[in-house]
């Protein structure tokens, strides 16, 4: 416990103080301001149609750069001081990403009509926000191009401005178009915020000559892609299955318990986000990167017991809180037609606490690159997140899609702590190095 105090004060404190705590606060205050937005000018069913929207763009930025942004950044920090092999690995990333979002790109412009009816039913033709989203597509990719070499350089403080301004620039468009358009409005917004801080970062980028310089069709090399394949294909899967998931489960309250349900849900999605957002950034920041580190099982289980010990408790007390408190966050983040959704919490609330328990653990598949296991694991858990769901929805309304969550992340947890129960619970002797 120790160890880890000492590391989080010497290491992570700080970035975390100076670059993701700034940057998770604007993001929230821009999401709370949003969702603000949403509810007192749209309502609780435009709060269900957007939710879908949202988790598919979130599926498709990720498919359109086909995972790469983690391995980019990797693999950046690892050849920054070579040359040729700097050279080969923007080249390869660029190209390979820029036919991949044309690609995707022109499928959703000439599909959007069928993209509709999935996300909002054929009674809602939202067909050209789809076609919106396509065009805007392009530069979403190259500001998480030129994200992800910046990321690589360790250039913090720009990403931080970056990141800043963007989200303020979105933030005042969205609230905006929600004023001038109400779901329309949101809608658009929601398709093309995320591509406009390209307008920002393309700038500092373009004044990298040397860099831009060094991309170049001639220098592709598909031997790099074996280092970007494992982290593609794991934020690939990622990106893809609970985000779809999330939308057949909300079409599925929509149909069988009705819109406005799925408008609760969607909101209460929306403020585990919020809160999740920081504990996130302490496991991105800590554990990722001390698992990459440790080769014992013994320093693996010292790590976990720490991180239980050391911030679990804390992350623990919060939810806690915000249980408490769940008459009063309600309306202050959307309105008085969202207060059912304070019979959400409680399930929610315990589902996020397990999921952190079992992400901690989990956190050692990326570290000791075990993809395999990753994938099969990821898999299981959105079909258990499918089936449970849709099973207790129809038992008990839009409230079984919270205890679904739950019993989806206890079983995830379950199953991981099989696969690593010998190194969290076994006899390891002084020798032990595996």
């Amino acid at each position: 416990m120790g160890k880890f105090n000492n590391y989080i004060n010497e290491h992570v404190l700080f970035k975390v103080a100076n670059l993701n705590t700034v940057t998770i606060i604007t993001k929230i205050v821009a999401g709370i301001l949003t969702s603000k937005a949403i509810a007192v000018f749209i309502g609780v069913e435009g709060m269900a149609l957007i939710g879908n929207l949202r988790n598919f763009l979130g599926a498709i930025h990720t498919f359109s750069i086909l995972g790469f942004y983690n391995g980019l950044v990797k693999s950046i920090a690892e050849v920054k001081n070579d040359v040729f092999k700097l050279s080969q690995t923007l080249s390869t990333a660029y190209y390979l990403g820029f036919f991949s979002t044309l690609l995707i790109s022109f499928l959703s412009y000439y599909n959007a009509e069928s993209i509709n009816n999935f996300l909002f039913a054929a009674h809602y033709n939202y067909a050209y926000v789809i076609k919106i989203m396509a065009l805007a597509l392009p530069f979403y990719a190259l500001n998480m191009f030129s994200f992800a070499i910046m990321n690589g350089f360790s250039k913090y403080k720009i990403l931080l401005i970056i990141n800043i301004i963007g989200q303020i620039l979105g933030l005042s468009i969205t609230l905006l178009l929600i004023y001038q358009n109400n779901i329309d409005g949101a809608m658009i917004a929601a398709v093309i915020a995320p591509s406009l801080i390209f307008l920002i970062t393309f700038i500092g980028f373009v004044n990298q000559r040397s860099l831009v310089a060094s991309i170049k069709i001639s220098n592709v090399n598909f031997g790099v892609l074996k280092k970007f394949a494992p982290f593609a294909t794991m934020a690939l899967v990622t990106a893809i299955a609970i985000p779809m998931v999330s939308i057949v489960i909300r079409n599925y309250i929509i149909d069988e318990v009705g819109i406005k349900e799925a408008g609760h849900w969607e909101a209460m999605q929306r403020i585990s986000d919020y809160y999740l957002m920081f504990i996130n950034s302490l496991l991105t920041l800590y554990v990722l990167p001390r698992f990459s580190e440790i080769e014992s099982r013994k320093e693996f289980r010292l790590e976990v017991f720490s991180f239980y010990k050391s911030a679990m408790p804390i992350f623990g007390i919060g939810l806690v809180i915000i249980y408490l408190l769940r008459s009063f966050l309600v309306p202050l983040m959307f309105s008085d037609a969202f207060k059912p959704t304070e019979d959400l919490f409680m399930w929610q609330l315990l589902g996020d606490f397990v999921k952190v328990l079992s992400i901690v653990i989990a956190y050692q598949f990326i570290a000791k690159r075990m993809f395999t296991h990753f994938i099969i694991i990821e898999v299981f858990l959105v079909i258990v997140m499918y089936l449970s769901s849709v099973y207790l929805i129809d038992i008990f309304g839009v409230k079984g899609a919270v205890i679904g969550h739950f019993v989806s992340y206890l079983m995830h947890y379950g199953i991981i702590l099989l696969i690593f129960g010998s190194s969290l619970f076994g006899v390891i002797d002084n020798t032990d190095d595996d």
